[in-house]
């Protein structure tokens, strides 16, 4: 973890309240609209103001925020209540700010306030810094824009779930595998919100998005049970502790891109897709999915026009290019993220390089107007995939 996103870490933990979100075309201002500054989602009225805004009438607070432990603005949130607007700002940063410009979109801003009106900014935009600090969490790409402490709660429903579910397990330190854990996530969501496994046939975008948030949080609820016993009895060695924590660190990313693959191939499942994951290619590769298989893939008659390769990033800001090597006989890459967000230049150099995002569908919104008819849903990609 590099020092730039321990010191963001650091500023959370001793905040008073903390936000994140991912960084949007809305934000840098490349939309069209009239508006300025970071956007901050409505559930996030904390980080500035004892109350929530009212229609009819404008709410300001004017601050101080140091800056990647580095520099200071003096900066505005406002809440704008008057005439058709509703939405709350993040404004005023001084000219030559570096954080609002297009190969912005897609990193997290993390806005912390230390006290009343002194804040501490951070934007983390390498790969590995945004994905440290959503495992520092264990926050899903799609559940962020929010006050963090909010972000993780879990309903009383859920809680009770978990620790139904919890009981089940064994008492040592094995964990259930990446499978499992991803099945009784979907179980959750199918018996709270009265849905069934048609749902991933008619609406798998919102399916997969509300699987991998309940995952995350469930998982979330096996560590604090498997760890209870190691957080309350301290180890007396710093370096056990530091092996501990990147265990769990480690644990948290890996167990992440696994189940996006697990929920992807439970997609295809329910709408009839076949599909081969993880099969080899050339050069020792294993695409995380060809399709129809990997055997059609091998034979030389099999036209190439008939299959599909699709990876499968959790985040992809930098890291789509690791997709492009792979699969040689299909020129066309489909690489599917959660990732809200990817500046216009990345998505331009993913268009000439034969490569296509697919998004859950709400996602699209958050990028580059431009570059969205660009851009595939999941729903869009299965029928991309039979059409073939």
């Amino acid at each position: 973890m590099d020092n730039l996103t321990e010191k963001a870490l650091a500023a959370i933990k001793d905040s008073q309240v903390a936000y994140c979100k991912f960084i949007t075309p809305n934000d840098v201002g490349i939309t069209g609209g009239h508006q300025a500054g970071y956007h901050i989602h409505k559930n996030g009225y904390k980080l500035a103001f004892d109350r929530p805004g009212e229609r009819g009438n404008n709410l300001e607070k004017f601050v101080t925020i140091k800056w990647q432990d580095d520099f200071e603005t003096e900066s505005r949130f406002i809440y704008y209540g008057q005439g058709t607007r509703n939405e709350y700002r993040l404004t005023r940063f001084g000219r030559d700010f570096p954080f609002l410009n297009d190969d912005d979109i897609g990193s997290v801003l993390i806005i912390c306030r230390k006290e009343e009106d002194y804040y501490l900014g951070f934007v983390l935009g390498e790969d590995q810094q945004i994905d440290d600090f959503l495992a520092y969490f264990d926050l899903s790409p799609a559940n962020t824009n929010g006050i963090i402490k909010d972000l993780m709660r879990v309903t009383p429903d859920l809680e009770t779930e978990f620790k139904n579910y919890i009981r089940t397990l064994d008492d040592g330190p094995q964990f259930p595998s990446t499978e499992e854990i991803s099945q009784h996530a979907r179980a959750i969501i199918q018996k709270f919100n009265n849905r069934s496994s048609r749902d991933a046939i008619s609406n798998p975008d919102k399916e997969l998005v509300s699987w991998i948030d309940t995952e995350y949080k469930l998982f979330k609820a096996i560590e604090e049970h498997k760890y209870s016993s190691l957080v309350s009895t301290p180890s007396g060695n710093v370096e056990s502790l530091v092996t501990t924590a990147n265990m769990v660190l480690n644990r948290r990313k890996s167990r992440a891109g696994k189940s996006l693959e697990h929920h992807l191939a439970y997609i295809f499942d329910a709408n009839s897709v076949k599909y081969t994951p993880q099969g080899q290619t050339e050069g020792k590769h294993k695409p995380d999915f060809i399709m129809p298989s990997i055997q059609n893939y091998h034979l030389a008659n099999f036209p190439a026009d008939k299959l599909t390769f699709l990876g499968a990033k959790t985040t992809c800001k930098d890291r789509w290019r690791q997709v492009l090597s792979q699969a040689d006989r299909i020129p066309r890459k489909h690489l599917f993220t959660l990732q809200p967000g990817i500046s216009s230049n990345q998505l331009k150099e993913m268009k000439k390089a034969n490569l296509t995002l697919v998004v859950p569908a709400e996602s699209i919104v958050t990028f580059p107007a431009a570059h969205r008819a660009d851009l595939m849903s999941l729903v869009n990609f299965i029928s991309y995939v039979k059409d073939k």
